[in-house]
């Protein structure tokens, strides 16, 4: 049973879906991760590495090694870069960058100054094509990437959603002409309720009020305003087990280094299984479990799916 992911850029495979990915690649099934930017405008975080931001093709290659530690430490064998699976075109897709918005930043938007090759201006059917032509050739079972919102905002992640559904409108007659079943398209989604309650505990627990405190860190307001991964209109259909499948999220967590510090286990149980901070310094719970929203397909084809996949720590959720 394959998986397809599409993700934004380096580091988002891991924050949004690893524990899925490496769940999957665990039990033995193909997992592919394509990325559809190198992360060339991502903030850098620590002053060691501080000369890359603003360094385009420089922070680019960094993030290309992190993400190949971060896909070792998942087992996830199979990578590509949107843009080279095109016909040999030349174009590279740039990340389109962000600003943070919000008094406690939790929600990106687009920059004053989006640049030219930038994502967000890529046309959609020429990328769609690019992963439609992968999709064709894989029959991936399932295909992962973000709600329309893109999680918390960040217009490449807005436009890989667009890109991923575009890609599979394209793919589909030509699936059913060669016998295959158009995949069923999964989203990260939380409810609200479990999302404020994740924010509770590091905004009051010991060890998470320590964390910040030694690190500079901010807590997360437990009433504040809530990204779009965040919805109680989408139905939970898919949940992972992240406890089984810890130490891989977390040391994918910890090769990302310009983008995510702060990693944390908590001590014992509880609503979340640690915690780590973006370059916005506020902490995010590592849940103990992903779940995902069925956005296209049918739910007893989820089921079917994963009776024949048989992942530990991966169940269909009623």
């Amino acid at each position: 049973m394959q998986l397809l992911a599409v993700h934004a850029h380096p580091d988002d495979e891991t924050l949004s879906s690893g524990a899925l990915l490496a769940a999957w690649a665990r039990a033995g099934h193909t997992v592919t991760l394509v990325t559809c930017t190198r992360g060339e405008r991502g903030e850098v975080i620590g002053a060691g590495l501080s000369h890359l931001e603003g360094d385009g093709l420089a922070l680019a290659a960094h993030r290309e090694h992190e993400l190949a530690a971060a896909l070792a430490a998942l087992g996830v064998q199979e990578h590509h870069f949107l843009d080279a699976l095109g016909p040999g075109s030349g174009t590279r897709y740039e990340d389109s960058g962000m600003a943070w918005v919000g008094a406690v930043a939790s929600t990106a938007g687009l920059p004053d100054d989006v640049p030219p090759g930038a994502l967000v201006s890529v046309p959609l059917d020429s990328a769609a094509g690019h992963l439609a032509a992968l999709v064709v050739e894989q029959q991936p079972a399932l295909v992962v990437t973000y709600d329309a919102g893109g999680g918390y905002g960040h217009p490449d992640h807005v436009r890989a959603h667009q890109i991923t559904v575009r890609a599979l409108e394209i793919a589909a007659p030509r699936l059913v002409e060669a016998g295959a079943r158009p995949p069923l398209l999964l989203c990260p989604t939380v409810r609200s309720e479990t999302l404020r309650e994740q924010r509770s505990v590091l905004a009051s627990e010991p060890w998470a009020r320590d964390l910040a405190a030694r690190a500079a860190l901010v807590a997360p307001d437990p009433d504040g305003d809530l990204p779009a991964v965040a919805s109680d209109e989408r139905q939970v259909a898919l949940e992972v087990d992240l406890a089984s499948v810890l130490g891989p999220v977390t040391d994918a967590l910890r090769a990302h280094s310009t983008q995510v510090h702060a990693v944390t286990h908590a001590p014992g149980g509880g609503a979340v299984l640690g915690a780590y901070a973006l370059s916005n310094d506020v902490l995010a719970a590592i849940p103990v479990a992903e779940t995902y929203a069925l956005l296209a397909g049918e739910r007893s084809m989820l089921d079917r799916v994963l009776a024949g996949a048989v992942v530990p720590g991966v169940r269909a959720v009623a």
